[in-house]
């Protein structure tokens, strides 16, 4: 049987992306094939491929008519890109629109802001012409699918998941340690930038120490231009390779994401699937999937630093046994997203147009 083979004109690629790939390419009657972009600097990843993973680094097709020639000859069965920044990705689009199904992906939110309105009305002359479907992560995206002239039966969510199995496997292993003793520490993982909240997480944490001295510390994972502020009881450890995380999940206990705004955040997924108590900022959109406030964490108003410090105080002032049942709670939620399913997603795609894959 002739393979169906799939193109991803991507962005910066990362692990968990990678995860998802693997599980569809278990599928024999799947090839996949990737363009993206180099690795990040500030983000560093070292990835492992498959080898029947076929990658190809964009800035080795600079030229509109390059990118074209190679996708021709893969001759996809569905392309998939990222956003609609790169010009030459749109080019290739066009091209295949209405031939194949062409997908795009985005994590916008709807803000109603004239920028968006106006897409909204250009639209049918410009998106629609290039994509045939989008895929979001979640239900906050939906609402400018629909504004941007997306159908509800063209409209795939679930574009964003962790790597499911790694995650999980790893609140098994540390179950038993954390029921006997459960680690107080908070943990962020994210770039040190402004938009991220580390300035407010950092502020919050100190003047929670100073107020009502406690055993916790905060475990900060990340590097980026804002300065790290010294404290006794924070502990900075730079960028850790996805391949390392193992042993900050097993010896930190609750994760904390502060994001100013956050369009989805797969670290949420992620440390929710490890069973961790999450703390998020209301505008961190992951958090509208894997958080449920009062349930398995909390959140609090963006920027509001008082309401971070409570709510740290909260998790601070709760046992540990009812820090367990959070944790139980996190690990139920990790399953609505995971990259089976994301698999599936492009299979059903897939077989409404052949009808003919099968695992």
């Amino acid at each position: 049987m002739e393979k169906k083979k799939i193109v991803f004109l991507y962005t910066e690629l990362a692990t968990y992306f990678l995860a998802c790939v693997e599980k569809l390419l278990e599928h024999p009657q799947i090839e996949v094939h990737i363009v993206c972009w180099e690795v990040n600097k500030e983000a560093p990843f070292q990835f492992s491929f498959s080898e029947n993973l076929k990658i190809y680094y964009r800035n080795t097709l600079p030229e509109a008519e390059q990118l074209q020639c190679l996708v021709d000859s893969i001759s996809p069965s569905i392309i998939y890109v990222s956003g609609w920044k790169d010009k030459n990705y749109l080019k290739v689009c066009k091209q295949y629109n209405k031939k194949i199904p062409v997908i795009v992906g985005f994590d916008n939110h709807w803000t109603g802001s004239i920028k968006q309105r106006v897409a909204s009305v250009l639209s049918p002359f410009t998106l629609l012409k290039h994509f045939s479907y989008c895929w979001v992560p979640g239900d906050v995206q939906i609402k400018l699918a629909e504004s941007l002239g997306f159908s509800k039966t063209k409209i795939l969510t679930g574009f964003y998941s962790c790597d499911y199995d790694y995650f999980h496997s790893q609140y098994l292993a540390n179950e038993d340690a954390k029921r006997a003793r459960f680690p107080h520490r908070f943990i962020y993982v994210g770039r040190y930038v402004q938009h991220k909240g580390i300035s407010d997480l950092w502020k919050a944490f100190i003047e929670l120490c100073e107020e009502s001295p406690n055993d916790w510390e905060l475990w900060c994972l990340g590097t980026g231009d804002v300065t790290t502020v010294v404290h006794p009881k924070i502990k900075h450890f730079g960028f850790v390779q996805p391949s390392d995380m193992a042993r900050f999940i097993a010896e930190t206990g609750v994760f904390v994401l502060p994001s100013h705004f956050e369009p989805w955040g797969v670290v949420v997924h992620e440390f929710a699937t490890a069973g961790f108590p999450i703390i998020c900022s209301e505008d961190v959109g992951a958090s509208s999937s894997f958080l449920v406030n009062g349930k398995n964490g909390f959140s609090f108003s963006t920027g509001n630093i008082g309401q971070l410090k409570e709510t740290m105080k909260r998790i601070i002032n709760s046992s540990d046994k009812e820090l367990l049942l959070m944790a139980d709670k996190s690990a139920e939620t990790g399953k609505l997203i995971t990259p089976e399913k994301w698999a599936n997603t492009l299979l059903s795609l897939l077989s409404k147009n052949s009808n003919t894959v099968k695992k």
